[in-house]
């Protein structure tokens, strides 16, 4: 009866923890394949993955397999006297060809993901980010022009459930369902704005305004990092997006605006390391 009291309290747990936990995408320990995508853009990239990971798995076989043919069939007890034999048209049209057309059928969809990531639609507003040594700030300019910086949270800062060196004071919220063009530059150094569930990785450089659209298909929060070697505390800022609905992310808006109105006359607090 313990047991089975036990097996009860355990699926109650799993049911109510489950909804929570998923909200979230992170990266778990000793994760194979990639985040859940949760943009138009991710889902071609892992399409496009998945293509990579069977052409090279292919490729690995039938190499592995040559591997073994040769080393069986042409062993020396088996071929006391070897083969003279320097040049064989038909192996090297075939070994030529065969990595072109390989090339070509990875080209061809390379080629289409590429111009679909850099072509940035028509989108409903803008969002800025700026990285810093070793924070990111944000502004909205569609919507007051308020900004704010996010840094990220201590240990001993963190609320239940928020992951650790990735959590920020300050979560950057989008609306979901919504096509967003995200500007991207640096104040200092060379930084990289990543976020991996939605496909998005692109160099933050002073004096250059880089952007990429997103359009997030679900709610909840992601979780990413600068991806550029920007100093010793370049492990020390993460980025978090909070995807929420329309109506949700208008009440923000409206908070934000008061909130932040003076952000830029307020003191930066520069992350601890």
């Amino acid at each position: 009866m313990k047991w089975r009291r036990s097996l009860a309290l355990a699926a109650m747990a799993a049911a109510v923890s489950g909804p929570a936990l998923a909200e979230s995408v992170l990266p778990h320990p000793w994760q194979m394949n990639l985040q859940r995508a949760v943009t138009p853009v991710m889902e071609k990239l892992t399409e496009f993955h998945n293509l990579l990971l069977v052409i090279i798995t292919l490729i690995c076989l039938v190499v592995f397999g040559l591997i073994g043919y040769v080393v069986v069939r042409f062993r020396e007890d088996k071929n006391p006297v070897p083969s003279k034999r320097s040049h064989n048209t038909t192996l090297e049209v075939l070994w030529t060809a065969i990595p072109v057309l390989i090339l070509v059928i990875i080209a061809i969809p390379s080629f289409k993901l590429l111009y679909y990531m850099d072509t940035v639609p028509e989108t409903e507003f803008r969002i800025k980010a700026i990285g810093h040594q070793w924070y990111w700030s944000y502004v909205y300019p569609d919507h007051g022009n308020f900004t704010f910086d996010a840094i990220m949270k201590q240990d001993d800062e963190l609320e239940p459930g928020e992951p650790r060196l990735l959590a920020t004071d300050n979560y950057v919220v989008i609306p979901v369902n919504t096509k967003i063009t995200l500007q991207v530059t640096a104040g200092d150094v060379l930084h990289s704005w990543a976020v991996p569930a939605f496909g998005v990785k692109i160099d933050a450089v002073p004096g250059r305004l880089n952007e990429v659209w997103i359009e997030a298909r679900e709610t909840g929060t992601f979780y990413g990092q600068c991806s550029e070697l920007c100093g010793y505390g370049h492990g020390f800022m993460p980025i978090a997006v909070k995807v929420v609905t329309r109506e949700e992310f208008d009440a923000w808006v409206k908070k934000a605006q008061e909130e932040f109105a003076r952000a830029d006359e307020a003191p930066v607090r520069l992350a601890a390391n």
